[in-house]
Formats: structure tokens, sequence, C-alpha cells
């Protein structure tokens, strides 16, 4: 369905922990798994099974506990992955496998026949166990048009409900992935995903592009954790999705922050004060005609409203602000300046600022106040 919610996949406690350094305890990915889904995450990529009994047991506490989000198995297209897989007692895995002649070659030393064949092995061998299955094709950005449509044709043949397509090494722009989705929409009734990397900082724009082009799924990782440059950015996503792509998923804005802060404690990564979304910088404003907008009307300088996300702005006092900012702080704290003495405390906020490297408090602002007073 056209207007159908984006239904979005999460894949930060596999793809995201699969980040250099980066490494989850089982009660961490518990917290996780259980804020993903109050957050509104329709399906939660829980783990890989092949890595262990710990990596199974931690798993199966996701699936047991969540009421409403879909845990997943990531696993690789083989019978032992899909074994392992069925020890977590979860019901959908997503079956990976190479589909572009380079991972093809290096990793399996085979032709594209054999690729064909080993998905109708598998997928038929998790079906028959009661699995619902995801075809995942690893490095499709690079994997021959043609014989990705046999690929996912062959998925479904099998008995696999969905394709996902990978831009594993993050090689791919919007216009090319917008094609690709038209292409692959008028191909296949499966349901399609997205799942990019962001090597080139195009991971975001490249989903929702794909979204534009008729993919109904979003994979995704709370700030954009992963492999190398990372993922697409859950935030962004479900943000970005009304406005750039007239589409919604079920995703609560609200919970996104405190969401964020959440994976950043667990992954030792601290979010950065710019982050778009959930950095604690972003609806703080300092620069003097910008404040001077905001003040009149906030739509002047914020198409995102902070309250949306949960947020409140904050307007910065420093080298950059002006005299509405001086005046409006002082106002706050219960001054009504004279002009001349404002734009004397201004430019004690200005000089301070630029020797401290920091903004000037409230505090420090009454200071000044009193100060230039006297």
């Amino acid at each position: 369905m056209l207007n159908a919610p984006i239904i979005i996949n999460d894949s930060t406690l596999r793809d995201g922990e699969q980040a250099p350094g980066v490494a989850f305890t089982a009660a961490e990915k518990l917290a996780i798994a259980l804020k993903l889904e109050a957050a509104g995450v329709d399906e939660i990529e829980a783990g890989i099974p092949a890595m262990g009994d710990a990596e199974i047991e931690a798993m199966a506490a996701v699936g047991a506990t969540l009421t409403r989000s879909a845990a997943i198995a990531w696993c690789r297209m083989t019978e032992a992955d899909v074994d392992a897989a069925l020890r977590t007692g979860l019901k959908r895995v997503n079956l990976s496998v190479p589909v572009s002649d380079l991972q093809i070659r290096v990793k399996f030393n085979g032709t594209r026949q054999d690729i064909i064949t080993r998905i109708r092995r598998i997928v038929a061998y998790a079906r028959d166990r009661g699995l619902e299955v995801a075809v995942g094709g690893e490095d499709s950005s690079r994997a021959d048009m043609d014989f990705l449509l046999r690929v996912i044709a062959a998925a479904e043949e099998a008995g696999a409900h969905r394709f996902r397509f990978a831009d594993t090494v993050g090689i791919l722009d919007p216009f090319r992935t917008h094609e690709i989705f038209r292409q692959l929409c008028a191909e296949t009734d499966l349901e399609l995903e997205f799942h990019g990397h962001d090597d080139l900082g195009l991971a975001t724009a490249n989903t929702l592009a794909a979204v534009r082009g008729g993919a109904s799924h979003a994979s995704v990782c709370v700030l954009g954790l992963g492999e190398r440059a990372g993922n697409a950015a859950l935030e962004e996503i479900v943000a970005a999705l009304g406005p750039i792509a007239g589409r919604r998923s079920g995703v609560d804005l609200k919970q996104l922050t405190d969401l964020a802060e959440l994976v950043a404690a667990a992954a030792g990564r601290p979010i950065p004060a710019a982050k778009s979304i959930v950095g604690p910088s972003v609806f703080a404003h300092e620069s003097g005609i910008h404040v001077s907008g905001l003040l009149r009307d906030p739509e002047t300088y914020e198409a995102l409203n902070p309250a949306w996300f949960g947020r409140v702005r904050s307007i910065v006092l420093g080298k950059h602000s002006g005299m509405a900012a001086i005046i409006n702080a002082l106002n706050a704290l219960g001054v009504s300046p004279e002009e001349s003495r404002a734009r004397l405390v201004l430019e004690q906020v200005r000089n301070s600022a630029i020797v401290w490297k920091r903004p000037v408090s409230n505090g420090q602002l009454l200071d000044f106040y009193q100060a230039v007073g006297d």
C-alpha cells in the first residue's frame, strides 16, 4: 500500500555492535531492545546466533521479553546458521548471501548458479523448520541487475517473504538508489528493504531514496552505529520520512533522545553535540541574526519543531550573540536593562566567549550586568 507506514528494522544489536570496539552485554542488549520496542520500532535484529551460546542466550532473552516488536536472527545462508537460529527460539531469520561477482568469488570460490542453488536449498530448509525468512543480498549495490532479479525470484519461489538490498560498502548515491528500487518494485511482489552503509555519508539519503522508489522497509541503527562509517541512523530516517519522502513510521519521535543516550552509553561512544535530531546542541542558537528571528517566530530558523522530539530550544550567549539575545536573557532573569547598558553587557559576553571558548552562563551574565552598572 502506497501510504502504509514504512517498517523500521533496527539492527543496532547486530550491525551496530559490529562497529569497532562496541560490545553489548546481555543486559544491555535486552535494555536496548525494550527501549526500541517502547519507541515503536517494528523489527529488531537481535544478533548473530552463530557467535555461540552466550549470543544465543541473549537473543533468546530478547525474543522472550518483547511483546510487540518482532525479534529477528541474522544468519549466513547455511544450514548450520539456521540450526543455531532455531536454538534462540526466534521465529524469523534474515539469511544473508553474497550476490556480487566479487564477493561470490572471494567468499565462496563459486558461481552465480551456486548462489541460486544455495538460496533454494537453505530458504527451504529454514521454512521447513517453521521459520519466516527474509533473504539479504550482501553487496547488492555491486551486483549485476539481471542476476539480482534472478536471486529475488529464487528467494520468492523458495518461500521468502522479503529481499533486503544491502549497499554493503556504501557506494550508492540517492539517484541510483531510487532508480534501482523503481526497477525492483516493477519486477517483484516481495517486500523490499534497503540496508545502507555510510562510507560516503549518504546512508540516510539513500534510504530515503529507496523509500521514494518503493521500498517498504528501512534497515537502520541508532546513532548510525555499524561497521566502518556505520549505517543509516534510525533517528534521521524516522524524522525525515515525512518531510522528505511523504511517508511515516510507527516510531515515537519523542523517544529518540532517550534511546540514543542509552545506546551511546552502552557503546561507549558519546553523542556529538551537533548530531542531527538527538545531539545536545541541535536546538541551540547563538547567532544574533538567527536569535532575533527566532524570538519573533521560531519557524524563521527551525524547520523541525523541538517539541516534536520532546526537546526545547535554547539560546546560547557567545561571540555571535546580538542585542536581542542579551535583552531576552536578562528579561528572563527579571532584569529590564537600558539599551546602553545592554550593549556593554554584550561586549563583555563576546569578549569572554572568545577567551573562555564556551558559552556564557546566566550567573556570569548577571555578573557582567552588575559590573557595567557600577
